[in-house]
C-alpha cells in the first residue's frame, strides 16, 4: 500500500493549524487579522495601479 506524501503533509498541516488555534486563539486571530489587512492593502494597491493606467 503506497501512501501519498502530499495527502499526509496536508493532514499534518491541518492538524498543526487546529492544534495552534486551540492552544493560542488570540495569536491565531491576530494572524488572520493581519493577513486580511495585507490582502486588503494589496487589493487597494492593485486597484490604484489599474486605475492609473486608464
Amino acid at each position: 500500500m503506497t501512501v501519498n506524501l502530499k495527502k499526509v503533509l496536508t493532514w499534518l498541516v491541518v492538524a498543526f493549524v487546529v492544534f495552534y488555534v486551540i492552544q493560542a486563539p488570540e495569536n491565531s486571530a491576530e494572524i488572520v487579522r493581519s493577513a486580511g489587512e495585507a490582502l486588503g492593502d494589496a487589493a487597494s494597491s492593485l486597484a490604484a495601479f489599474v486605475g492609473s493606467l486608464i
